[in-house]
């Protein structure tokens, strides 16, 4: 292992020491206890069985099968989730085949950022995380299981999932994704033709080809944003069937891949002698393992929110410190759009989570000591899955080399030798910008800061040819408490077609950008948000702001005594009553009250 691996893990553990003993200790007493069915009352287990067939209630009463749960993400609203249709009468017919049986213990809500983006929708978007875990808890709240398959795969529905997972650590969980969409219109093609329509040089019908061109069927979307970032992070955690993260939907792998899950929960029930809680894998060395993967792969910046939450529910703290001291050892591995020209298959081409893993974990930038769903530990995720002949999965060993080093590299020869992602601080507060797709040139700006309270206002400031110099634009009160921090991502055309006119441009915001974040430089998450009383609610129009992600330092260039002694801009009420009401907003008003900052991952729940 790498000495400063060695020492993050370390003082990770050391800060959660009580949090995680007191987690374990709530672990260890739901473990040893019968059955559901033999330990609740007996119209507590005829209501949780009647829907069953009376084989299958003798086989869990009598015969005290093992009862698996499926909590499901599915809607075809999302095109990642839509294959999951058809997955629990695959899954329940699998179990069957094994000795156990199936309930799908509910289901949770899945919304689509690419849906949302720019819209009031996307103002739950980070809130549906909470919600997500909320659901899950509610569909194991029945008590009745000896292990949970949960499916999902997109932004906030798998760190949801895992959040409610974490609250059941004495189950045995596996996590069972649906695969990519097939490749259509490249990422960088999509992209030029959404800065063209930034600048009115095509219509909406030309635009909208574009997208339907890139978008075209089931499976996730093609680029490296946080939806394939999070397969990522599970295959680093040890929590997917090895190798199974972006195998394509409707192909006879990815059939043998959710059977083959079934297979691997039962490996490690209680019942069996591999007993694997979730609570007790899912420790500080996993958790690193997925912030290296993470780093390692240029993944999307709103980990750095949602894996403190998810280190959170299992009494584990981290924070951007240890983001940024990672980053700072591990090599940058693989180049993925927005971080490059491939998309995710070109990625599984190349060899993809097995030969990344396998890279990172032979030069020793991960814990090979942990425990995974799968029983060859964490070299089982550095292998390859195959059809066998009998129709089941079987693994092959990595190729050595790269099957396209534009695409993935040695861990002896990598893109940078340091990772995507930097922290930032100054007088503005603590940001995260994602360098990996940012070009040198580009690392350090310094312009006058133009500043907007929404992400329309800045859109008609540069409709209206106002940004047309170099310019740090600063968009705030876009933080959890302000509107639930949502994605702007609809500002990186306008950005992107002034830095490709020749201007230096920056953004500096304590909302999000998506997973996507590409070559414009971006400050994003500022903490603490304006409306908490960060600094960002100082800024004025004209204020010198200096963006340096080589020092690592975000500033506003202005005297230490007139800094201080300026007045806090305050939110508009209309605009603060806007983002209260309409499409459901008024039922997460409790939830901006209550959320946590960024950087304690805008968790809602403590």
């Amino acid at each position: 292992m790498k000495p400063r691996i060695v020492d993050v893990t370390q003082r990770i553990r050391e800060r959660s020491a009580a949090l995680r003993s007191a987690y374990l200790a709530r672990v260890d007493r739901l473990t040893g206890r019968a059955p559901g069915a033999q330990r609740m009352g007996c119209a507590n287990v005829a209501h949780a069985f009647a829907a069953l067939p009376g084989d299958e209630r003798l086989r869990i009463v009598a015969e005290r099968a093992p009862n698996l749960a499926v909590v499901t993400a599915y809607n075809d609203m999302l095109s990642a989730h839509q294959p999951y249709e058809g997955y629990p009468a695959l899954i329940r017919a699998e179990a069957q085949r094994h000795g156990a049986t199936v309930q799908v213990a509910g289901g949770v809500p899945a919304m689509c950022d690419g849906v949302t983006q720019g819209l009031p929708g996307m103002e739950l978007s980070l809130f549906s995380r909470d919600t997500i875990a909320m659901g899950t808890a509610v569909a194991l709240s029945h008590d009745v299981f000896d292990g949970a398959l949960l499916l999902g795969i997109c932004d906030k529905i798998v760190p949801g999932l895992l959040i409610g997972a974490l609250h059941f650590g004495h189950l045995p969980c596996v996590f069972v994704p649906a695969g990519p969409m097939a490749s259509g219109l490249s990422n960088g093609d999509k992209a030029k033709v959404r800065e063209r329509a930034a600048q009115g040089l095509v219509g909406r019908d030309e635009l909208l080809a574009a997208e339907q061109a890139a978008y075209h069927g089931a499976g996730t979307c093609t680029f490296y944003g946080t939806a394939n970032s999070n397969q990522m992070l599970l295959e680093a955690m040890g929590l997917h069937v090895p190798g199974a993260a972006f195998v394509h939907p409707h192909t006879p792998l990815r059939e043998a891949l959710t059977r083959e899950a079934v297979a691997t929960l039962l490996g490690i029930t209680e019942r069996s002698a591999r007993f694997t809680p979730i609570g007790r894998l899912v420790d500080e060395r996993v958790i690193v393992n997925a912030m290296v993967a993470l780093l390692a792969t240029g993944g999307s910046t709103n980990h750095l929110i949602h894996w403190v939450a998810v280190a959170r529910a299992a009494g584990i703290l981290i924070d951007w410190t240890d983001f940024s001291d990672l980053s700072a050892e591990v090599p940058l591995l693989a180049r993925v759009y927005p971080n490059g020209s491939a998309d995710v298959n070109q990625f599984q081409a190349a060899g993809g989570t097995g030969y990344v893993l396998r890279e990172l974990l032979d030069a020793g930038y991960l814990h090979g000591d942990v425990a995974t769903v799968a029983a060859g530990g964490m070299a089982a995720y550095g292998q390859v899955p195959r059809l066998a002949p009998s129709g089941g999965v079987a693994w092959d060993a990595t190729p050595a080399a790269s099957a396209d080093e534009g695409v993935v590299r040695p861990a002896a020869a990598p893109f940078s030798p340091s990772g995507g992602l930097k922290l930032l601080s100054g007088n503005l507060g603590r940001a995260v910008i994602k360098v990996s797709a940012v070009p040198e040139e580009r690392h350090v700006i310094e312009a006058p800061a133009r500043v907007f309270t929404s992400q329309e206002a800045m859109q008609a400031a540069f409709k209206a040819g106002e940004l047309n110099r170099d310019v740090v634009v600063v968009v705030r009160f876009q933080g959890p408490q302000s509107n639930g921090m949502p994605e702007l991502h609809k500002l990186t055309p306008p950005l992107a077609v002034l830095q490709g006119q020749g201007f230096r441009v920056a953004l500096v915001t304590d909302g999000r950008m998506s997973g996507a974040s590409g070559k414009v430089p971006a400050a994003i998450h500022v903490s603490p948000e304006a409306l908490a009383g960060g600094p960002l609610a100082r800024v004025r129009d004209g204020d010198l702001i200096r963006l340096d992600a080589v020092a690592g330092t975000l500033a506003a260039l202005v005297p230490d005594d007139e800094w201080a002694a300026r007045d806090l801009a305050t939110l508009d009420p209309a605009q603060a009553e806007d983002s209260a009401h309409g499409l459901g907003r008024e039922l997460f008003g409790g939830l901006r009250r209550t959320v946590r900052s960024a950087e304690e991952g805008a968790v809602t729940w403590l």
